[in-house]
């Protein structure tokens, strides 16, 4: 592998990123194939105005591309005088610039290791169940629920109406303790909510 390609694919910031942060990017998916659609078309269309603009610059134009009939269509029309197809050529173009631009959500949850060469991630379902479990497995707990957030992870549990506020405290360990040897979210903040049942 060359220094070049070491930059391009990331190996080059391996030392300055943490392992979840890394995990994440490594996760994150591309979106190749809109990325290279959106690169065709538009290196094609640059292409073509730059070798039609300097060919008139010269005094000889090519012809490909009516420069001077959209120029003059440009001037004498707005937005409103377009028709429904050129509006959603606009559309899907800008939607695919988006999607070019922007990486997809990973399905999968950064799971931190200690190898720099090792990349591990679990399902945001898997973790959810795991994480409900640990919280059902506290004294008094009927039921809970988890939801992951981007920062946070929000524990909903339902109990009796004899429960207290040290269950709190209690299922909020239990959650801690098992991200921490997940090795996952390690900046996540955990939020546990209490619902008495009944009330």
């Amino acid at each position: 592998m060359t220094a070049l390609q070491q930059i391009l694919s990331g190996a080059g910031i391996v030392a300055q990123e943490s392992p979840l942060r890394r995990s994440g990017r490594v996760l994150r998916p591309a979106r190749t194939p809109a990325g290279a659609v959106v690169a065709f078309a538009v290196t094609a269309g640059l292409g073509l105005t730059t070798a039609e603009v300097v060919c008139a610059l010269l005094g000889r134009p090519l012809g490909w591309l009516p420069v001077s009939d959209l120029l003059e269509f440009a001037a004498h029309h707005g937005w409103a005088d377009l028709s429904l197809p050129a509006l959603l050529t606009a559309a899907a173009g800008a939607v695919l610039l988006l999607l070019a631009a922007v990486p997809g959500r990973s399905r999968l949850v950064p799971v931190e290791t200690s190898d720099p060469l090792i990349v591990i991630g679990i399902t945001r379902v898997g973790l959810r169940r795991t994480l409900r479990a640990v919280a059902q497995e506290v004294e008094g707990v009927e039921r809970a629920r988890v939801r992951l957030r981007r920062r946070t992870i929000e524990v909903r549990v339902i109990t009796g109406p004899e429960s207290s506020g040290s269950m709190l405290r209690q299922v909020g360990s239990a959650v801690g303790d098992r991200l921490a040897s997940v090795g996952t979210l390690a900046a996540a903040e955990v939020i546990v909510r209490l619902r008495r049942r009944g009330l």
